[in-house]
């Protein structure tokens, strides 16, 4: 349950699209828009919907590990160093916002899908499948 996204640790200050951490964290939703990708930067222009207007308030008064179901937030500055819950359909899997995040999406953080691990052939499968070579 305790999964954590694990970054490379960068040797100089971040900077995205030109701009640090900080200058971010101090800009408008309308600026930050500018630097964001396509998709994010519609989303932002054409209104956010309340929902996530919602989470934005939930952060500026939290400190916690914040839960939430919203996998099509945008990942934002201000969210950078906090943890949060994402739901995956089964289980809250936790994430630890990184400054290599903004622009993303939280979904894109807690995968759906588990690896397939297949066992051994069982009783009634062919002799062809249950064949397993020595080593």
């Amino acid at each position: 349950m305790a999964v954590e996204t694990k970054l490379p640790k960068r040797k100089e200050a971040f900077t995205y699209r030109g701009h640090t951490l900080d200058e971010l964290k101090n800009m408008r939703l309308e600026e930050i828009a500018e630097l964001l990708p396509t998709k994010a930067r519609r989303a932002i222009k054409r209104g956010l919907p309340e929902t996530h207007k919602k989470l934005l308030a939930r952060i500026k008064k939290s400190e916690s590990v914040i839960r939430t179901h919203l996998r099509d937030m945008i990942i934002l500055p201000e969210m950078v160093g906090l943890e949060f819950e994402v739901h995956d359909g089964k289980q809250f899997v936790r994430v630890k916002i990184q400054p290599e995040m903004i622009g993303h999406h939280l979904g894109e953080f807690a995968l759906t899908r588990k690896k397939v691990v297949h066992g051994s052939a069982g009783i009634g499968a062919t002799k062809s499948s249950k064949y397993v070579p020595l080593k």
